[in-house]
């Protein structure tokens, strides 16, 4: 083939206050798997759905396999052969995972036999589902591998993968990229956004750096380090954190023998939880996507009540059958993993999803409830200025920002409440290396001011750079506390298969020297 694969010159496209993409020009070849790089809000994921055909553009060429097209619609873009795997998915909750895939696939496939192509390749890519599961039971990790496994049976020529991995093991994502190196050598391109820079350098032939919506340069990033593209992406080195010393206070979280029974038939047992966070200290828990971390959040959120009373306590009291309005009212605040929809209502204004969690400026009078929205304004106006948050103001709607951005307002909702527990899940995912170390930042400044911080992550080294002792979660079982000294990817990813019963030498000759991305 002697013209790229996609070529793009010139795409602009406009909202209202902002130019979400400025004139891009972009060139994939056939057999590259090339990297999109940029901070949150720099205009990738706009391009990407420009590509796909889910948002038109105000101007620009697009040509595919040399050709000039006008892709209108993703169904226009699958019989091109074009796929995207999204960071936030596009699934229906009411049906399975069979269904779900089938509707993206040629229907003269039957969907018993969209189920056997679901089960093999999920086999094949480790990549594991059932295929009859409902969606709204499965876990964020585990609808992103539905994504994944739609995108690849529709046998793209071209695959875009925007975070692909933000939710897999590291054995999980050695795997993803033998997979996405065969379809490179068949002549099969690849676009990946992430922003885990040692996993571009390793996988990607070429990488295209934005900021504010234009192209700012071109690299092969194999030729780059981490520090050198952090540079390109936002213009400067994220601060390091550092080591720090560890003086933890009192206990302020104690969970034991937590037992609980599924509440759905595809949920995971919580099989005898010993859990204990204390004032001053970050404790973290590792694991594969569906071992159980909903539920013990659940159970700690106080969304599920059904706890023995005594099996959770918050500074010696036990609340297992609390529900989360009193327990945020003695100090425990939580971030969850789903940004819309749990941790923000998507049609709301920043200002007024401060309500979720906030009620300083709701007053009662007369037995009824005032809202005193000027304080809301300026409450969110302060977060969006502390935490650097991209928006248009405190009534900008929660949907109008990037993922990125979004969770740093999250975060700083919670943290400006002043908690005494703060529980944090995903606390960055899918957030570039600027605003991934102001988060950190902000969480390690909110531990050393005393609070005991709880963070549930897939993202390893995240944990290990962030915590002070370190749990993994496997079948709904929590393993012995690691301290950061005695904690490793090895390690870790052997645990996730829980085996941390195993003999400490049979691990330890597995394991290598951590080297944080």
């Amino acid at each position: 083939m002697s013209h790229p694969l996609l070529s793009l010159q010139g795409i602009t496209k406009r909202y209202p206050g902002v130019v979400a993409n400025d004139g891009v020009s972009l060139v994939v070849q056939p057999g590259e798997i090339h990297a999109v790089l940029g901070e949150n809000g720099a205009g990738k994921s706009t391009l990407m759905k420009i590509i796909y055909g889910a948002v038109k553009p105000d101007a620009g060429e697009i040509r595919f396999q040399g050709e000039a097209v006008h892709i209108r619609n993703p169904q226009e873009a699958r019989r091109l052969g074009i796929s995207m795997v999204f960071q936030h998915f596009s699934l229906f909750d009411t049906l399975s995972v069979a269904e779900n895939v089938w509707l993206g696939l040629d229907k003269s496939f039957s969907l018993a036999q969209v189920t056997q192509r679901i089960t093999d390749t999920a086999s094949q890519y480790g990549l594991d589902i059932d295929p009859a599961r409902p969606v709204h039971t499965l876990s964020v990790g585990e609808m992103q591998r539905v994504e994944i496994i739609r995108a690849l049976l529709t046998n793209p020529q071209l695959l875009i993968l925007d975070e692909p991995t933000s939710v897999l093991t590291p054995q999980a994502v050695e795997k993803l990229f033998v997979v996405l190196r065969q379809l490179a050598s068949e002549g099969r391109s690849i676009l990946y956004i992430s922003h885990k820079l040692h996993e571009i350098r390793a996988l990607c032939t070429a990488c295209t750096v934005m900021r504010a919506g234009r192209v700012t340069g071109v690299c092969d990033p194999r030729q780059e380090t981490n520090a050198s593209l952090s540079q390109l992406m936002i213009g400067s080195l994220p601060p390091e954190l550092g080591l720090r010393s560890y003086q933890p206070g009192p206990e302020v979280l104690s969970v034991r023998d937590l037992r609980l029974t599924r509440s759905d038939p595809f949920g995971v047992d919580l099989r005898g939880i010993d859990l204990q966070v204390r004032a001053g200290e970050v404790v973290g828990i590792a694991g594969v996507s569906g071992n159980g971390q909903r539920e013990l959040l659940y159970a700690l959120s106080g969304e599920d009540t059904r706890a023995a009373r005594d099996s959770i306590q918050f500074q010696g009291q036990a609340m297992g059958h609390w529900g989360p309005e009193r327990r945020r009212d003695l100090g425990l605040h939580f971030v969850p993993e789903e940004r819309l929809g749990r941790g923000a209502v998507p049609s709301l204004s920043l200002a007024q999803n401060l309500l979720l969690t906030r009620h300083e400026a709701v007053s009662k009078r007369g037995g009824l409830g005032w809202l005193n929205l000027a304080l809301l304004r300026e409450q969110a106006q302060a977060i969006i200025a502390r935490y650097q948050v991209k928006a248009a103001g405190p009534d900008a709607p929660a949907r109008s920002l990037s993922g990125g951005n979004l969770q740093k307002f999250l975060v700083g909702r919670e943290i400006e409440a002043a908690p005494k527990l703060l529980i944090v899940s995903q606390p960055t995912w899918g957030v570039d290396v600027g605003a991934s170390a102001q988060i950190r930042a902000a969480l390690l400044a909110l531990r050393d001011a005393g609070c005991a911080v709880l963070v549930v992550s897939e993202e390893l080294d995240e944990l290990l750079e962030l915590s002070d002792r370190l749990h993994v979660i496997a079948n709904g079982r929590l393993s012995p506390a690691l301290t950061r000294e005695e904690a490793s990817v090895s390690r870790i990813g052997a645990w996730m298969s829980g085996l941390w019963d195993a003999p400490a030498h049979d691990v330890a000759q597995q394991e290598v020297p951590h080297a944080a991305a």
